[in-house]
């Protein structure tokens, strides 16, 4: 089901219109579902990727059917029936998604080098990062992306802006995966246009980027940039993040 702005076909029910309550997005076993600025991304029960949309994230191949064309109702991106999660965002679009095989993938808005192919260069299909068949979860920024491996290490790559790619380093955009510290103990990573957070295993919650509204959660609202991850307070029940331009929000089952 998809509801609010939809003038450029970004919520999938076939028109342009905007609804201010819930649509059916056809009759299917949607399993996952992904929504940017203009274009959105799904995942059916039986592993096949769709999307639809229009705008700049048409005309960036940020719906990955290698063309800009607009599309008002959910369209199959190729033929393949093992992708497993995706990821959009809108402002820059572009997304990423895991296949069930491990493999990581991403396509739209390259700048930044936020595709992690080692390229700056935008793509307007899915592209495989590496050969690494061991990634299980990723989330997209604005300008970064952090990605989670089997074995529990948190990798980040993308615009050194804001610190957002955790490697206490501002000044160098990384265009390939690259690991944020040793530890193997991260469960859940979220990124965002001014830093990114993060859950470890232990029920721990951690933080880095930016902080000029607060965004951080450490009590004040410094707009110094904090680099790497640090942690916030000291509860470890910390379950789930999610993380809004300015904001987060969490649930702790504490």
């Amino acid at each position: 089901w998809s509801w609010g702005q939809g003038g450029q076909g970004q919520l999938g029910v076939g028109d342009t219109t905007s609804y201010s309550s819930p649509v059916l997005v056809g009759k299917a076993a949607w399993s996952n579902v992904s929504g940017g600025q203009f274009h959105s991304l799904a995942v059916k029960t039986d592993g096949t990727l769709w999307s639809w949309g229009g705008g700049y994230s048409a005309a960036q191949g940020a719906l990955g059917h290698n063309n800009t064309t607009a599309y008002s109702s959910p369209t199959q991106v190729g033929t393949l029936t093992n992708w497993s999660k995706v990821e959009s965002w809108g402002v820059c679009p572009w997304s990423a998604a895991i296949k069930t095989d491990g493999t990581l993938w991403t396509w739209g808005i390259g700048s930044t080098g936020r595709l992690g192919d080692g390229s700056t260069t935008t793509k307007s299909s899915p592209v495989q990062i590496g050969s690494l068949t061991d990634w299980s979860k990723v989330a997209v920024g604005l300008y970064h992306a952090l990605a989670i491996k089997t074995d529990g290490t948190l990798w980040a790559w993308g615009s050194c802006r804001y610190g957002s790619h955790g490697q206490n380093d501002n000044s160098v955009n990384y265009s390939s995966p690259k690991q944020i510290g040793a530890l193997t103990t991260w469960s859940v990573a979220e990124g965002q246009q001014h830093g990114a957070c993060a859950v470890k295993t232990d029920g721990t919650l951690w933080v880095w980027g930016r902080n000029n509204f607060g965004q951080l959660g450490l009590g004040h609202t410094d707009p110094d940039i904090i680099g790497s991850p640090v942690q916030l307070g000291s509860l470890t029940t910390w379950i789930d993040i999610k993380a809004g331009r300015y904001f987060r929000v969490g649930i702790s089952d504490g």
